[in-house]
């Protein structure tokens, strides 16, 4: 199952990046990336990149980064919902980066599960050191922030309104608004939702997609049923 969506129609490409990013993992994976590759690669127009992402593999989010910057069109990124975790280094490769006023963007540490002896675990301490200096390279250089500053905010789990993206860089505009100052005054004060709200809101979500009944004509098999179980534990890193 692809987590990614090419429309076309007479105004150019769109790209929709929607759900967990890497259901099935992009490590020693030749078929996944070479596919969104090809797909990525198949014209050289400017493109539009929709994001409603909780996050994912934060691998397969570097290897899009990279594709997307290597990409000879323009490259437009719009967030409608949601761009957390690994899905906001994505967003980070967009030439212009757009959030609704509704929005939300994430940045958080990297997370992993390391099992072994005690030189595993220091392994797993290294990996996840340098896994979070990758992702602060692509937030400083979108940004322009110290890499303190960004260290710090993923440390701290930052939750950020579009005006609050805005302000700190990590967007360049706000959709649907002619005058970014003319916003409502929920987001002119940067007001953002707190982590507990926004996750319930996804956890229902899932929920509703794991507990619907198939539409007639469609089934659904075991296979989707774990996926959906494990979307439920990959969710729990976001809280």
């Amino acid at each position: 199952m692809k987590f990614w969506n090419w429309v076309k129609n007479e105004s150019g490409r769109t790209l929709y990046l929607e759900g967990y990013i890497a259901q099935e993992s992009w490590w020693d994976d030749e078929v996944s990336p070479k596919q969104f590759k090809e797909e990525l690669e198949e014209n050289e127009d400017d493109i539009i990149v929709w994001i409603n992402s909780p996050g994912g593999d934060v691998f397969a989010a570097a290897q899009i980064y990279n594709m997307i910057k290597e990409y000879k069109g323009k490259v437009t990124v719009k967030i409608d919902g949601l761009a957390a975790s690994a899905a906001s280094v994505i967003a980070m490769s967009g030439d212009e980066v757009l959030m609704s006023p509704v929005a939300m963007m994430m940045v958080h540490n990297p997370a992993t599960i390391v099992w072994g002896e005690e030189t595993d675990m220091k392994k797993g301490i290294e990996m996840l050191s340098e896994v979070k200096e990758s992702i602060i390279n692509a937030y400083e250089q979108k940004t322009g922030l110290s890499r303190n500053k960004i260290s710090h905010m993923m440390d701290r789990e930052t939750w950020m309104s579009a005006k609050r993206a805005l302000d700190l860089n990590f967007c360049d505009r706000i959709l649907y608004s002619e005058d970014d100052a003319v916003l409502s005054d929920a987001v002119t004060n940067g007001f953002i939702f707190d982590k507990a709200t926004v996750t319930n809101s996804l956890a229902s979500k899932l929920s509703k997609t794991k507990s619907s009944q198939p539409a007639k004509g469609q089934t659904f098999n075991d296979k989707s049923k774990t996926k959906a179980d494990q979307l439920f534990k990959r969710l729990e890193l976001l809280k």
